[in-house]
């Protein structure tokens, strides 16, 4: 089975207007948040055609790369989704 196809059995419940992770960058965004655009699992992260880098975390797996990798930055928010919300894993 692919990873793609064991990421399609997990399910969301996004926060409608609270979402956990911001991007806080101010001007040009360092070379960690730009990593983000391939190192995150889940695909959260994108770069604009204006070199920035945009998220969305509907389809995040909560997994921490993102905050480990900005950690010294400050350009990013994290934290984790409210009760009830954010990835329901599906094993099997």
């Amino acid at each position: 089975m692919k990873v793609e196809e064991k990421l399609y059995n997990n399910r969301y419940m996004v926060d409608e207007g609270r979402p956990h992770i911001a991007i806080t960058a101010k001007g040009e965004p360092s070379a960690a948040l730009k990593s983000l655009v391939k190192v995150c699992p889940a695909g959260c992260y994108a770069e604009e055609e204006d070199g920035s880098v945009a998220v969305t975390p509907d389809g995040c797996l909560e997994c921490g790369t993102c905050r480990i990798i900005c950690a010294g930055t400050g350009e990013l928010q994290w934290d984790y989704p409210r009760g009830g919300y954010g990835i329901l894993f599906k094993f099997g």
